[in-house]
């Protein structure tokens, strides 16, 4: 790295590289990594594809007439396989967010960072639509590590018109997780200046994603991903690593070692570098910027196998396996870390279990506290907050358990609810006048609401009157 810097600049040389991407004077280094179209690339590519049809066709697939998948976080209502969630939902997000999070735990404990090379959407689209873009431009399908600057105006002109196509279409894929595809719709149908804020949030995407497959592309997992940091306290030395075996395959040696007894397997031909997405070099043990693409080990296991050599001097191993210890996937934490997801999933599926078809929360009414009637009677009014959680039309229906004496009923008609509607609903109580005199001005009461589907919910409130 610091090669590169001009002696009489004023800039001090790094003692060791600072990142893949940056050469020693500051500027950019651009990869343009190479193609190893082994085992492991083939398995990816399939999975890749798969991937990328779930991703697109995922936010149209309904259950039960919802989506299943919507993040709308503007109406704070997240819908995840049929059932939706209200910010009153707290501890069931809450679950979901730890059976994730110890599921992560648990996987990078196993397989380090097997998502980022395999599963992450960043490394899906850029290594299996962008980078073929890429190469298909620049001549180079099948191979690639041809520079990107190469390239004339015209068919720079003409990736870049490629790149606006497909960012376009993953942003409005990217929307539809938090809009919905029946609102998408109707922005796409619109002109821009009658929607100029929709419009602005569709652009604003398209233009993020151009930057950051044209631009950016594998910084965000070296420098704005958090994961690449967390797998430092996520792995131990048994975890399953990409890794190269320095015991055989060291010291290296240029060319067929001829009539030498101590050399290594490894050649020092470069291409486990030349094929790296975030380019680094394997050789030189765990790095944070490795994401387990596995492209290293298909040009490793084809260069092993032209000079006769066996494969797996760069393979899928652990820290303690290459050291001579005898693996084991059994420790502390592969079993805490799906022991803790069991528990959290299995508490999220119970409360779910018992989650009502519907929402009522009582709410004092403003004005006086309580009246007493021409009638003698005590009368108490109060709000019910409801919301109807199901996919139908539903009328509620009221009634009070206790107690004995006192009766509830709606200040209007029995309110009618269409789905995921939510209404602020008057009621008023009429009990004896009597019936706080021997408790201290108030009385524990019970009310029950029912739907036409014959959900119920009893709710606690407190009749007060005089003492």
């Amino acid at each position: 790295m610091s090669a590169n810097i001009d002696p009489h600049s004023p800039l001090i040389p790094a003692q060791e590289m600072v990142l893949p991407t940056l050469q020693g004077d500051g500027k950019r280094r651009w990869l343009n990594p190479a193609l190893a179209t082994g085992k492991y690339w083939q398995r990816r590519r399939l999975l890749a594809y798969a991937l990328i049809a779930f991703f697109v066709t995922l936010p149209h697939l309904r259950l039960g007439g919802k989506p299943v998948v919507l993040l709308d976080i503007v109406s704070r209502e997240f819908t995840f396989l049929g059932h939706t969630f209200y910010p009153t939902d707290s501890g069931l997000l809450l679950l979901v967010l730890l059976t994730v999070f110890f599921s992560i735990m648990f996987i990078t404990a196993v397989g380090g960072r097997v998502w980022c090379g395999w599963g992450c959407p960043q490394t899906v689209y850029l290594e299996f639509l962008f980078r073929p873009i890429d190469r298909l431009f620049a001549g180079t399908v099948g191979k690639g590590g041809k520079p990107r600057k190469s390239l004339d105006a015209a068919l720079q002109l003409g990736r870049f018109a490629v790149y606006l196509v497909c960012s376009m279409f993953l942003a409005h894929t990217f929307l539809s997780y938090f809009i919905g595809t029946d609102r998408l719709a109707q922005w796409m149908r619109l002109y821009p200046w009658q929607h100029p804020t929709a419009f602005g949030i569709m652009a604003g995407a398209t233009a993020g994603l151009m930057y950051n497959f044209m631009f950016f592309r594998e910084q965000l997992c070296m420098v704005a991903c958090p994961y690449g940091r967390l797998q430092s306290v996520m792995l131990d030395r048994r975890s399953l690593i990409v890794t190269y075996d320095i015991h055989r395959g060291e010291p290296r040696h240029k060319g067929k070692a001829i009539g030498e007894s101590k050399v290594g397997d490894c050649i020092d031909c470069g291409h486990c570098t030349s094929v790296c997405p975030t380019g680094i070099d394997i050789r030189n043990g765990l790095q944070m910027e490795c994401i387990h693409c596995t492209q290293c080990i298909d040009a490793c296991d084809a260069v092993m196998g032209r000079i006769g050599k066996p494969q797996g001097l760069i393979r899928y191993s652990s820290q303690d396996a290459l050291s001579g210890k005898q693996h084991s996937w059994i420790r502390a934490r592969t079993l805490i870390y799906p022991a803790m997801a069991l528990v959290t999933s299995a508490l999220f599926l119970m409360l779910l279990t018992t989650k009502f078809a519907f929402d009522a929360r009582i709410l004092s009414a403003p004005g006086a506290p309580y009246a007493v009637t021409a009638t003698r009677d005590l009368q108490n009014n109060f709000r019910v907050r409801l919301r109807n959680r199901s996919n139908q039309e539903e009328t509620y229906s009221i009634r009070m358990l206790q107690p004995t004496g006192a009766s509830v009923q709606w200040s209007d008609v029995a309110p009618t609810l269409q789905p995921n509607e939510s209404k602020l609903v008057p009621i008023m109580i009429h009990a004896p006048l009597g019936i706080t005199a021997a408790n201290h001005g108030s009385v524990q009461a019970t009310v029950e609401i029912t739907d036409q589907s014959g959900h119920a919910r009893q709710i606690q409130l407190r009749i007060l009157g005089p003492g």
